[in-house]
């Protein structure tokens, strides 16, 4: 479990799902927390001793977020465990099961504290979250940390596009994240940004998308 700022933690796991290679192997989830209440952020746990350390970061009520209906991961039994409810895309249904505590995300639809974006043309699944008090963003899979010097993050696509498509139609989607002025950029692959967000994640919708496969 790693802090990267007041009430915000970070922890890893081994990708449930998918093993690409060293990057992409390990995937992120998040806790923000400010003592009255606490989010997760597509949580994966893996063994008891990673639920007793999450039990020491959380605090208050909780809800639980997913950002993309593949990160569902352990929130069944997360809201088990915390009695929380879980917000997510209407998809997310067919990887809970009708016994969870299951509320539909959107914009316009969201816990206190959150705003969800729609992005996408057509509208993906996915919706980045902004935590409000904490000033962060949460990515699913759209942005992401990348080696190497180009800057720290970019725009990653996973299936074939043209760059008309991207700069035309997918780009300006992504342009109210930006505006929407984010401190903290928590991304699923590769380290997060602290601090200068914004700024970051403009500086990434001007580079060219990261295409990986894996």
């Amino acid at each position: 479990m790693e802090r990267l700022a007041d009430g915000i933690h970070r922890w890893s796991a081994r990708h449930p799902e998918w093993h690409p290679g060293k990057w992409g192997a390990e995937v992120a989830c998040f806790a923000l927390t400010d003592g009255r209440r606490t989010f997760l952020i597509d949580p994966l746990v893996d063994n008891d001793l990673g639920w007793e350390e999450l039990d020491g970061v959380v605090s208050g009520d909780v809800v639980i977020l997913i950002t993309i209906p593949v990160h569902v991961r352990n929130s069944a039994a997360a809201a088990d465990r915390y009695g929380a409810q879980i917000w997510g895309h209407a998809a997310c249904t067919k990887r809970l099961g009708d016994a969870a505590p299951f509320r539909e995300l959107g914009p316009g639809s969201e816990p206190a504290g959150v705003r969800a974006f729609a992005i996408g043309k057509p509208q993906r699944q996915e919706m980045p979250l902004l935590i409000e008090a904490h000033g962060a963003m949460a990515f699913g899979d759209v942005v992401v940390g990348v080696p190497g010097r180009d800057g720290p993050i970019r725009v990653w696509m996973w299936t074939d596009f043209t760059e008309d498509w991207y700069r035309g139609r997918f780009v300006p989607t992504l342009e109210p994240l930006a505006a929407a002025a984010p401190e903290h950029l928590l991304v699923t692959h590769g380290p997060p940004v602290v601090g200068n967000g914004a700024k970051e994640l403009q500086r990434a919708l001007t580079r060219k998308a990261w295409y990986h496969h894996g």
